[in-house]
């Protein structure tokens, strides 16, 4: 592969998903040009492409009142990318206004790896637009993709991030706080969906819970444990959930479905109708150091049952990783 048609892949991938997302960190380059290198060379090679990027002036580098490390496209870089045949606009000005947009950048980071698992996925905010795309002139927006009662008044919930699998959708919740009553009686009515249709006609298959602190998780996995308990007290009924945690932190969703018979008969038959699960956000891989003073773990990465969540045995393991490269080098030279 030439050396500069592979720079000038790099360069369209990284600055890319710059002009997408707005705001990017070097873990997000590593994910999308690299995801079939283990987590070292992968986030080594990222950090060289950051650093040619930010020399070349494409990308400008700030730091946020929390010390996260971002990065947003500059006027050369939109130039450069419409040079390449891709419509950008320069995003340095919104990231100068953002003190802390770690929930932006892990919704970022979670979108990335589904795709790189080669799932279709969207943010909140794309998610939205495509659930409204080909709305007519006087139809209402559409606002949200399932609406729940909560304890209070009706909620109308939106992912934070939604993926599209064969057999239904996968939605993400980031939970970057611990969630007040409001927020959890939402998470409730969520998990009491798993198995029906959500605004876009796709069946919600699983949701998928990443939490950022050990405290945030432990509140999370109380409540589904409570789901557990009150589902398994009440006699199993046709539309009743029954939840089971079929590995630690994750959960088993089953329904009495109706069976249609060759005969005519119909019958109804206990099947799993989706998955919850959690886990914690990779908050380490970031923090990660590449010489000898790194005290972080190197865990979470693609090699592993991890990304974008673990995957329940029943659903077969993740297919690895491939570099994208090759293709865009294709694309480049063609």
């Amino acid at each position: 592969m030439p050396t500069n048609y592979l720079r000038q892949a790099i360069h369209l991938r990284a600055l890319s998903i710059a002009n997408r997302f707005r705001i990017i960190r070097t873990i997000d380059v590593a994910l999308h040009c690299f995801p079939e290198r283990p987590f070292k060379a992968a986030l080594t090679a990222a950090q060289n492409a950051m650093r040619k990027l930010k020399k070349e002036k494409l990308l400008l580098h700030y730091r946020t009142d929390r010390f996260q490390h971002v990065y947003g496209l500059t006027v050369a870089g939109a130039r450069w990318l419409d040079d390449h045949g891709v419509d950008a606009a320069a995003s340095v000005r919104r990231c100068a206004d953002m003190t802390n947009p770690e929930h932006a950048l892990w919704m970022h980071f979670i979108t990335l790896a589904c795709e790189v698992r080669g799932l279709a996925a969207h943010t909140e905010s794309e998610a939205l637009q495509h659930l409204n795309k080909g709305r007519k002139d006087g139809e209402p927006v559409k606002q949200g993709f399932l609406d729940v009662s909560g304890k209070k008044r009706s909620l109308l919930l939106r992912p934070d991030v939604l993926a599209y699998e064969p057999d239904g959708v996968t939605w993400f919740e980031i939970d970057r706080s611990k969630r007040g009553d409001d927020r959890e009686a939402a998470l409730v009515a969520l998990v009491h969906c798993v198995g029906g249709k959500v605004a876009t006609g796709h069946v919600l298959r699983r949701v998928v819970v990443h939490a950022k602190t050990e405290r945030i998780l432990k509140r999370a996995l109380a409540l589904l444990r409570a789901e557990v308990k009150d589902s398994n007290s009440k006699t199993m009924t046709s539309g009743l959930r029954v939840y089971r945690e079929i590995d630690d932190g994750i959960f088993e969703v089953r329904m009495l479905l109706e069976r249609h018979h060759s005969d005519g008969r119909i019958s109804l038959a206990e099947q799993c109708v989706g998955h919850v699960i959690t886990q914690l956000i990779p908050t380490w891989l970031p923090k990660v150091r590449l010489d000898a003073k790194n005290k972080h773990p190197l865990t979470g990465w693609l090699g592993e049952n991890y990304l974008p969540y673990r995957r329940p045995s029943a659903l077969g393991p993740w297919r690895p990783a491939t570099s994208p490269l090759p293709d865009v080098v294709r694309n480049l030279t063609s």
